[in-house]
């Protein structure tokens, strides 16, 4: 029995000891669902890349269009709303080619579907492939806790002329290189883009 100074037993609120069951659902949850956060895993395996001086790859920043702003004390954004992103989301520079790449994730086991990408963005990969830089995609199937990069001209082509609202998870089986998932980096991408481009 644990007591105050003043001699009072301490008695713990039924919401402090929900609260820490809740924690405890919310860890087993964290720790069973590693890996469904792509941008997060892809953000840390860049980092590693810059710190190990591999790669320079960085994530393009979602355009803003601020409406108004606080000067009171100092500049304060007040109202604002986020623009239609115009390219992809990563690029950079890996043994002195240019890399382009957009990341996707999907929880059907059986394809992707081609509604999430924009069609902006497939105009953009087209230009970079136009001017011989790298570009590709980063697929994650959920279900199958796999992490695929597939050729930017694979999903160009099932966009333009496919028949199909979708890539069908052979596909990345067949012509995709799955990532390897690890610690450090988290994602193992640049090896698969040095044995798709390098190699």
């Amino acid at each position: 029995m644990i007591r105050y100074p003043n001699g009072k037993v301490y008695k713990p609120s039924q919401t402090t000891q929900r609260n820490h069951k809740k924690d405890k659902v919310e860890l087993s949850k964290s720790a069973s669902n590693r890996g469904m956060d792509l941008e997060n895993d892809i953000n840390l395996s860049n980092e590693y890349y810059r710190d190990k001086d591999i790669a320079l790859i960085t994530k393009r920043p979602t355009p803003i269009n601020i409406v108004k702003v606080d000067y009171s004390h100092g500049a304060r954004i007040t109202d604002a709303y986020f623009e239609k992103q115009s390219t992809t989301d990563y690029n950079g520079v890996y043994k002195g080619r240019y890399l382009d790449f957009e990341a996707k994730n999907t929880k059907s086991k059986t394809s992707f579907p081609l509604n999430n990408i924009e069609k902006h963005q497939i105009e953009h990969l087209k230009k970079v492939l136009k001017h011989g830089g790298i570009a590709f995609f980063i697929i994650q199937f959920q279900a199958h806790n796999q992490v695929f990069l597939l050729d930017a001209s694979y999903v160009i082509n099932y966009y333009e002329n496919g028949e199909r609202k979708s890539i069908p998870y052979d596909v990345f089986l067949k012509d995709g290189i799955e990532i390897k998932q690890g610690f450090a980096p988290r994602l193992f991408y640049l090896d698969a883009v040095e044995e798709k481009y390098f190699q």
